[in-house]
């Protein structure tokens, strides 16, 4: 797993420049940074790094949630390229891109 760099920039903020220290993940808010790297997001990143399972109701019997509600987490962090939904034939295999964030404020 890589790590990722983590930044917050406001819809309008112009472009910065790219760079080896630059944010790879952008949020809006810190508001919307602390939701998607909550504890509980943290703690799901992880579980599927180490059990790697192969499907969402997979996933669902190891947390005990129900499919839907993982399908919309993952899905938002899929949207930061925090995680990839892989599609098979007839299942959504979840893949962890990041587990360690470096976050940049300023």
């Amino acid at each position: 797993m890589k790590r990722c760099v983590v930044g917050i920039r406001r819809p309008g903020d112009p472009e910065p420049p790219s760079g080896k220290s630059m944010p790879t993940v952008w949020f809006p808010s810190m508001a919307t940074m602390a939701a998607v790297l909550s504890e509980d997001n943290q703690t799901l990143l992880r579980l599927i790094r180490d059990k790697r399972p192969k499907s969402l109701t997979e996933l669902a019997e190891l947390t005990g949630r129900q499919v839907p509600n993982l399908s919309r987490t993952l899905r938002m962090m899929e949207g930061y390229g925090l995680v990839e939904l892989k599609k098979t034939v007839r299942e959504i295999e979840p893949i962890v891109l990041a587990t360690s964030f470096k976050i940049l404020i300023g």
